[in-house]
């Protein structure tokens, strides 16, 4: 597990090569889009929020160009109509498992492969895939609308070839979480509603969650209300993989004007936090706070969604 990573384990192992995506962009995505207008906003944790090593700082002042994205994280639902259209196979299916929260295991003992070094809440699972997030015992039948899981940043890069779009950038995605609010910590302001307006842990990490805001794991990617921009939960529910490497020190060298992130590195930034997260472990359910993992990495709380520029 990495050191800065939170609530999210790395697959062990070397990397496979990447799953064959689609050769063209045959599919229709079908999500809502939020325009963006191109602006100059302020990157990056202003409250001390931040851990050192996750690289929140400094603030810089970062010139987006225009760009639409989604409303919401790619649902089961889309997710499932470009694998039928492209006969798509993840990477959680060619390797034959993948990382499970304990509580969610669906799945025989025979199935469980023990829990991951440094996080024993997570369990790597046999079976485990975007179709049964939490093992063979699990369906997304009567899910459609949750955020697909259990994808890697491979497999979404395959649904926007397929779909031609992209990833966001970690700039994209902040300015849109932030939306058009200046330097606050969540996408309404700067503390935590009673009335729970994202889907994170309650109770004590990681052995009793008492559910208050109703959801367990996921929850459907229009629940709770929109931001300004009409993102609807930027933060909390699931992870949202970004185009870029992460790299700890690039806001210190970053360009101003849309910066993409460095040109190499190890591992592809996460952005908005989970269900998981939760002040006693991690409290990157925040604009600013950042994460990452290894590009073939799966679990059960991280998804995406897409953009494109507009013209």
């Amino acid at each position: 597990m990495l050191e800065h990573d939170c609530c999210a384990p790395v697959r062990p192992g070397s990397p496979a090569a990447p799953p064959e995506g689609p050769a063209s962009a045959a599919g229709r995505h079908q999500i809502e889009q939020c325009e963006i207008p191109a602006q100059t906003f302020r990157m990056g944790d202003r409250h001390g929020d931040d851990r050192h090593h996750d690289g929140e700082t400094p603030i810089h002042e970062v010139t987006l160009s225009a760009f639409r994205i989604d409303a919401t994280p790619v649902t089961n639902r889309d997710f499932a109509a470009f694998v039928i259209g492209s006969g798509y196979v993840t990477e959680a299916q060619r390797y034959g498992y993948s990382a499970v929260f304990h509580l969610a295991v669906a799945a025989s003992p025979g199935d469980i492969i023990g829990p991951a070094a440094g996080a024993p809440w997570w369990v790597g699972v046999r079976g485990a895939d975007w179709a049964h997030p939490g093992g063979p015992g699990s369906r997304i039948e009567g899910f459609e609308d949750h955020p697909v899981v259990q994808v890697t940043w491979h497999d979404a890069m395959a649904y926007c070839a397929w779909t031609g779009r992209r990833l966001p950038t970690e700039a994209q995605w902040e300015c849109a979480a932030r939306g058009g609010l200046d330097g606050l910590r969540y996408p309404w302001g700067d503390r935590l509603d009673t009335e729970w307006p994202c889907n994170i842990w309650q109770g004590r990490f990681p052995v009793h969650n008492t559910a208050a805001d109703g959801f367990l794991t996921t929850a459907p990617v229009r629940t709770y209300r929109p931001n300004a921009y009409g993102l609807w939960q930027p933060i909390g529910n699931v992870w949202e993989w970004c185009a870029d490497w992460f790299d700890p020190g690039y806001y210190a060298v970053s360009p101003s004007a849309d910066p993409a992130g460095p040109p190499r590195g190890d591992q592809r930034v996460l952005r908005g936090g989970s269900y998981l997260c939760h002040d006693s472990y991690c409290n990157r359910y925040r604009n600013s706070a950042r994460s990452a993992n290894t590009p073939d990495s799966s679990m059960g709380n991280a998804g995406f969604r897409t953009v494109t520029l507009t013209t």
